[in-house]
């Protein structure tokens, strides 16, 4: 991929608002305020045809071209690393994901991946509809989500499995242990979802740049200061129920992003418990179920 550039205009109300934040809240650039800042250290940025700083400040009409340098050749090893298949055949695979495991390599997190496992565990017959970093990956879970997540491992799998996404007619239930009790059983959170303008690696409820988002949730039990809850997703956004939990004043546990940390658990108590859909080559229904993990039921226990 060659280098791209960008040209942006600064709008009237953008006076005054510094450079690097600026850049960083523009969604079709897709860039953190540390890249961008990165890139006007490069000489990268040009506002008005002139090098550009961080702490410049807008004008409405000034013209900013951003000129983002072709990315480095990624190559991404098969390693042989455990994996719990719930469910394989010619076509695709149930992963029951345990906590900890990044999905697909990224800064930070070279190797080590559920893709890694994967090259390794299908010897690279993996679907390649998603590029090099994400052989197979249909969708994905956070780091420190656990449960089930779907692989394509092949084209014709994974273009049919993508379909059933955006129609929305998977079923994707979680469970998860959340902050404070609730006055209704049960609920819907229907708010859209984008990138935080204020910080680039979190969501939030957002109307502008933002896409529809709607969690279907029950209260399986209450205890004093907290309640262990099943969701239901309608849509798939980047941490959508963590973000919807904080919506609603119901942060899952353990969130250092949406909520806080807690000692006795590394990062939130979520867990994908069950996944259904129809096999995108057999036509058949299929529905699989993971057991609640160890950590989920100790922090379970310690409530009651």
């Amino acid at each position: 991929m060659p280098a791209r550039e960008l040209l942006l205009t600064a709008a009237p109300e953008d006076t005054g608002k510094r450079l690097d934040a600026w850049l960083a809240a523009q969604e079709t650039l897709g860039l953190t305020r540390s890249a961008v800042q990165q890139l006007l250290e490069q000489d990268q940025i040009t506002r008005n045809g002139r090098s550009a700083k961080k702490n410049d400040k807008l004008q409405a009409g000034d013209t900013v071209t951003v000129t983002v340098p072709e990315p480095q050749p990624l190559t991404v090893l098969p390693q042989d690393l455990p994996l719990e298949i719930v469910f394989e055949d010619d076509d695709l695979l149930v992963i029951n994901k345990p906590k900890g495991m990044v999905v697909h390599p990224a800064p930070g997190h070279p190797d080590g991946t559920l893709v890694n496992a994967l090259l390794f565990h299908c010897a690279g017959r993996l679907s390649g509809i998603n590029g090099v970093i994400r052989p197979g990956i249909v969708h994905r879970i956070d780091r420190d989500t656990s449960g089930l997540l779907i692989v394509a491992k092949t084209d014709r799998a994974h273009l049919g499995l993508a379909e059933q996404i955006a129609v929305h007619s998977f079923t994707r239930e979680y469970e998860a242990i959340v902050c404070g009790r609730f006055k209704e059983t049960e609920g819907t959170v229907h708010a859209p979802i984008g990138r935080d303008p204020r910080d680039r690696q979190k969501m939030c409820v957002i109307a502008a740049n933002s896409k529809d988002a709607v969690t279907h949730y029950a209260v399986l039990t209450q205890y004093e200061k907290y309640a262990h809850i099943r969701c239901k997703l309608e849509t798939g956004r980047t941490h959508q129920i963590r973000v919807h939990m904080k919506h609603i004043g119901h942060p899952v546990y353990g969130d250092a992003v949406y909520g806080k940390a807690e000692k006795d658990i590394e990062g939130q108590c979520l867990h994908a418990k069950k996944i259904g859909f129809v096999h995108p080559v057999t036509g058949e229904y299929l529905e699989f179920d993971s057991p609640l993990p160890d950590y989920f039921t100790r922090i379970l226990r310690k409530l009651s």
